[in-house]
């Protein structure tokens, strides 16, 4: 199942949250069920905003190294491997 990010427009807050890709959250009470915590202070009709992410992205640092794994297609020159 793939993972989104929402924020909590009340406090800033963002969350990780893995649902169906046909699934969507659009308030914090949906998000405080999904990922099972408590709602706190927070209206439960207040409003999250799934954040435009590149989703289970790993980054070089997470790996230990100071430069992620070379593309096979070699250096990317507008940003997309192998795409002009």
């Amino acid at each position: 199942m793939p993972t989104y990010d929402y924020r909590c427009n009340a406090t800033g807050e963002v969350f990780e949250v893995r649902h169906r890709m046909s699934e969507g959250l659009s308030t914090w009470g949906e998000l405080c069920e999904l990922v099972d915590i408590p709602s706190g202070n927070i209206a439960l009709d207040s409003p999250v905003t799934r954040l435009a992410t590149g989703g289970q992205v790993v980054r070089s640092s997470s790996l230990g190294e100071k430069a992620g794994p070379s593309c096979e297609s070699g250096p990317c020159g507008g940003g997309m491997c192998g795409m002009n």
